[in-house]
């Protein structure tokens, strides 16, 4: 390890390994570091995304490996059990592989010149002043039993949403509790009952309160069923208690051979997500999507974005908060916009009755099959809401 690099980038999952990739495709001298054994590792994700937005993100280059199946359609389910069928005549979303997945990125980066170091464990933020609040200007990393103090012009924190690096700079990172969503979910072998080239989506309070239960098939008879729950709900019943009983109820043979728990922030991106000599991204930033959680491609999307925007900064010797300010300017265009849209109808359909849910899924029932759409499905939840149907279609149609 070098004592001195352009940019460090903390966190390789596809935020962190497409910001390095892409600052040292603007020549800039990268380190990129992973706090695990190996990249990819531990998978703290249900694996979907869709298949639009990853082609984007990844253009022109192939797409990585790490895809376990290929989705064409949605199952909604209404608390009384009503599905709602959305077919769509090509693919809409892949259920990946995260642990060939992410490693896949991490090898692009490197091809791209990163340097990359597992289990690597970065402590604290070099500052600049007195008392030691300035500007970043590196790393104290912790690397094979050995610590080090690693120098850089600029610090990109892409370490999750417990994200330290942004603790580390100063930045206000916390979740007020509506907006934090307790997860669990396992991996699971011999289930049956359910067609793999569907996403399942359960809803209502008995399932998922303030959230949703998901099944992502990976194959024929392995899924990834998990849930998030309301940070408001989860007091009284614990995501755990909830993601058992409907596993009891719906996969009572099936065998879990997997299991992740921890916390998805449903909410706008942070509103200061840049510092002098220091950038967030991803998850660190609160750049998820605030209905659905996820946070796969708009990660990569402000990757690509903040590593281009530190080795322009670098090359123009200024890496004042000021300058990086460009790097959440494009970022609220591509994507930050549309997930304060997101958020507003969030809020107003989490606080949906299972009455008000039943309605809302007899009245997609009722369309012709080919207009059931999801831009149709938000339109009919939210008639009582028309100020909010204008911003699903800004979302839908941008």
């Amino acid at each position: 390890m070098q004592p001195e690099y352009d940019v460090v980038v903390v966190g390789a999952g596809p935020g962190g390994s497409w910001a390095a990739k892409a600052a040292a495709e603007k020549g800039a001298k990268v380190l990129l570091l992973e706090k695990d054994r190996e990249v990819g590792v531990p998978v703290r994700c249900a694996e979907g995304v869709g298949a639009g937005g990853l082609r984007v993100v990844c253009e022109p280059d192939p797409l990585p490996r790490g895809i376990a199946n290929e989705i064409t359609g949605v199952v909604l389910v209404a608390p009384n059990g009503r599905e709602v069928v959305i077919d769509s005549a090509k693919e809409v979303g892949y259920v990946l592989d995260r642990k060939i997945f992410d490693y896949e990125l991490s090898l692009q980066a490197a091809a791209k010149g990163v340097e990359v170091r597992t289990k690597a464990y970065v402590y604290d933020i070099i500052r600049n002043g007195a008392n030691g609040n300035g500007a970043a200007t590196g790393v104290r990393v912790q690397h094979l039993g050995k610590n080090y103090d690693v120098r850089a012009k600029v610090v990109i924190g892409a370490d999750g949403i417990e994200s330290r690096v942004g603790r580390f700079g100063g930045l206000r990172t916390f979740t007020k509790l509506k907006d934090m969503e307790s997860c669990m979910q396992v991996t699971l072998a011999n289930i049956n009952g359910i067609d793999r080239r569907y996403i399942y989506l359960f809803f209502g309070h008995e399932v998922s309160p303030g959230g949703y239960l998901w099944i992502f098939p990976k194959s024929d008879t392995v899924a990834n069923v998990g849930l998030g729950v309301s940070g408001d709900f989860a007091r009284h019943k614990s995501a755990q208690r909830y993601l058992q009983e409907f596993i009891v109820r719906r996969f009572p043979n099936a065998a879990a051979v997997y299991t992740v728990v921890g916390g998805v922030t449903c909410a706008p991106t942070l509103k200061q997500i840049v510092a002098n000599g220091l950038m967030l991204v991803g998850d660190a930033a609160h750049q998820i999507n605030p209905i659905s959680g996820g946070g796969i491609v708009t990660a990569m999307i402000a990757g690509k974005i903040a590593g281009r925007v530190a080795a322009e900064a670098i090359a123009a010797n200024d890496i004042s908060r000021r300058r990086l300010e460009q790097y959440p300017k494009e970022w609220h265009d591509a994507e930050g916009k549309n997930h304060e849209r997101l958020y507003k109808i969030k809020q107003a359909v989490y606080k949906f009755t299972d009455e008000e849910l039943n309605r809302t899924a007899e009245a997609v029932l009722a369309m012709k099959p080919q207009d059931r759409t999801l831009i149709n499905v938000f339109k009919a939840a939210l008639m009582r809401h028309p100020s909010l149907i204008f911003d699903v279609l800004k979302v839908f149609m941008s």
